[in-house]
């Protein structure tokens, strides 16, 4: 059977309000841990350093020129922003600056460093929390609209499967293996897996998979091309998947995942 090109056509309509919900918006955990470092850093290294002198503590030792000073400052004002554009996460400019100040001149701070990192966690919790909440809401309306559409099929998990090539093929059992071309998108449309980009169909193996994709797989007749619509509470739930290394938010929460899939083979390996 000839690979098809996957490409965006299959989604069911212009969501509209739910390209609200694109991976960019969500909180970045990078950008978390990032700041508290920068925070736990400069206070460490500068809070016990109060000079006699608190408006210039650097006075005398300074090592970098007044162009380089500059340029440096504009490197970290660059990446601070970029990453709070990216999370969505924005502070109170003056106060953020005026913290920045006060602790970079040895100034006594408003707060203490405990409780600004208590701060800074229960910020980025509400603001978390407010967005998962309006995530949860638009995956139950996407869902609702997704059912009515013709050629769906909704089986007793809550998983919403579509037809598109129904192949003549033997069906995988839950402990086989598959091999398969696939391409993963968010219900705004955005992709972010495809064995297509990788150039070569993938062998996974369906225990070691989310559940709505060993599920949806074992519906499939070997040469079938279907598309799944997850849930969430069958894919990666509440908590979403971030990257195990950067922290980076890959699957944010409450994400139905849409993937087309197309069964090439079962047990490629052992021929089974």
């Amino acid at each position: 059977m000839e690979i098809l090109e996957f490409s965006h056509e299959y989604k069911p309509y212009e969501l509209g309000v739910y390209t609200y919900l694109n991976i960019s918006y969500y909180l970045k955990m990078k950008y978390k841990n990032y700041l508290l470092i920068i925070i736990l850093i400069i206070a460490a290294v500068f809070g016990a350093c109060k000079k006699e002198t608190p408006e210039n503590p650097f006075s005398g030792i300074e090592n970098m020129n007044k162009d380089a000073s500059y340029a440096m400052g504009m490197s970290i004002g660059a990446d601070l922003l970029n990453n709070m554009i990216t999370s969505g996460v924005y502070p109170e400019l003056e106060d953020f600056i005026k913290g920045i100040s006060d602790i970079m001149n040895g100034k006594e701070t408003r707060i203490t460093n405990d409780k600004a990192i208590e701060l800074i966690e229960a910020a980025f919790n509400s603001i978390s929390s407010a967005r998962n909440a309006v995530a949860e809401q638009a995956e139950t309306a996407f869902l609702a609209e997704n059912a009515k559409r013709s050629g769906i099929n909704i089986t007793s998990s809550g998983l919403q499967y579509e037809i598109i090539i129904e192949g003549t093929g033997p069906r995988p059992a839950a402990e086989d293996s598959v091999l398969v071309h696939y391409e993963g998108a968010f219900i705004d449309g955005s992709v972010f897996d495809s064995s297509i980009e990788y150039g070569q169909p993938i062998v996974l193996s369906l225990s070691d998979v989310i559940p709505g994709w060993s599920e949806g797989i074992q519906y499939m007749n070997t040469g079938s091309q279907y598309i799944l619509y997850i849930p969430s509470a069958l894919g990666y739930g509440s908590g979403g998947y971030s990257n195990p290394w950067t922290g980076e938010v890959i699957i944010p929460p409450y994400s139905t995942l849409i993937f087309v899939v197309e069964l090439l083979e079962i047990n490629p390996e052992t021929g089974e």
